[in-house]
């Protein structure tokens, strides 16, 4: 079952992320070519339309292949001229290569903006089911800094160093990252908006500091405007999530073992899915939505980022079509690119290795 839920939420998310793609391109009338699920060998297509669809023994990644895309590789069709030197033409008026610039744009953003889209609707039914968790202080750690400070049980924090705060996650999450840097912290007490400021302890036996305050048990059913509104927040939580990780990760700060490939999201969909079926198939149901809501926010703000061979490398020299007024030549735009699948290549490697030796650790 654990692997089943893992191929499921996998293929999800990539469907979403690559109808994302799909379906913008054929409202800008560009033509899709194929329509993949997974990577590798195909295990089963049908063509319907212009368009293959196929699914792939492997089920990570999958691809929206567009009339004319594979041009930017080939050399002899990117350096193609006519008798008079000129280029020529690539395709017809459907190739993705000559659509409009922002018709372009718009189908390479597709697909992050999808995953974001499948995030927030997860969201919606795990916060109609499960409600949100409030950040409402209802304890103060013994001998840790915030009992030094004028809080209180029940009262409710509303942002720390101008972060707002929407759920107690947010709290947890500036607690867990944080380095011992100082902490401006305002809530509401008896109605009325407080300050107070407060430095973490550093405990050695945890390895990390801590703000001691206690909460997340303080749950509020979420019927009406209320479901919009924190199910914003949920995504909102996640977005964050993942960029401070990649801050993290970029400075270093993230161990080894909080990277984590197929097999170690595989690994920890089992963990969970053993804790929630002893609860029922709904807290399977929306303890596995929640895994997928968070994946499918990485993957879309993964996707956005500035790096050669996926959106947001194609992204960059879009936008650099727009300000120069003229694409940049397909045959450079194919290099960068070609590097960026061979670097993600060795990274997927590096990161599978990672994961056997988490797995036998």
């Amino acid at each position: 079952m654990s692997i089943i839920w893992f191929i499921i939420i996998l293929s999800v998310i990539v469907i979403s992320h690559e109808f994302g793609h799909y379906i913008i391109a054929r409202a800008n009338g560009i033509r899709v070519n194929e329509f993949d699920v997974g990577m590798g060998p195909t295990l089963f297509s049908f063509k319907k339309g212009e368009t293959k669809f196929a699914l792939k023994a492997l089920p990570i990644g999958g691809a929206c292949i567009f009339d004319g895309m594979e041009d930017m590789f080939d050399p002899d069709a990117v350096n193609a001229t006519d008798e008079d030197g000129n280029p020529v033409k690539r395709g017809d008026e459907r190739s993705f290569l000559n659509a409009t610039v922002w018709a372009r744009i718009s189908t390479v953003l597709a697909g992050p903006v999808f995953n974001f889209i499948l995030a927030i609707l997860f969201a919606m039914i795990i916060v109609s089911r499960a409600g949100t968790d409030l950040p409402t202080v209802q304890g103060l750690t013994p001998g840790r800094p915030a009992e030094l400070t004028g809080l209180s049980i029940g009262d409710t924090i509303v942002s720390i160093n101008g972060e707002k705060i929407h759920v107690w996650r947010d709290i947890t999450l500036i607690s867990i990252l944080n380095d011992g840097e100082p902490l401006t912290i305002e809530y509401i007490h008896d109605g009325k908006l407080e300050t107070t400021e407060l430095t973490p302890q550093y405990s050695e036996e945890e390895k990390r500091f801590f703000i001691g305050i206690e909460g997340g048990t303080d749950f509020k059913d979420c019927k009406g405007l209320d479901l919009f509104k924190y199910s914003w927040y949920e995504l909102v939580f996640n977005f964050r999530n993942t960029l401070k990780s990649l801050k993290q990760l970029v400075l270093g700060k993230l161990s080894r073992d909080a990277i984590s490939g197929p097999v170690g999201i595989a690994q920890v969909v089992g963990e969970n899915y053993d804790i929630a079926k002893d609860y029922g198939m709904e807290s399977v149901i929306l303890t596995m939505m929640n895994i997928a809501m968070l994946l499918s926010v990485n993957l879309g703000v993964i996707n956005l980022l500035p790096l050669p061979a996926i959106d947001g490398g194609r992204l960059v020299f879009l936008l650099i079509e727009v300000v120069r007024g003229k694409p940049v030549p397909p045959k450079y735009e194919g290099i960068v690119h070609i590097i960026g699948f061979v670097m993600f290549f060795i990274i997927m490697i590096l990161v599978l290795f990672n994961d056997i030796l988490k797995f036998f650790h």
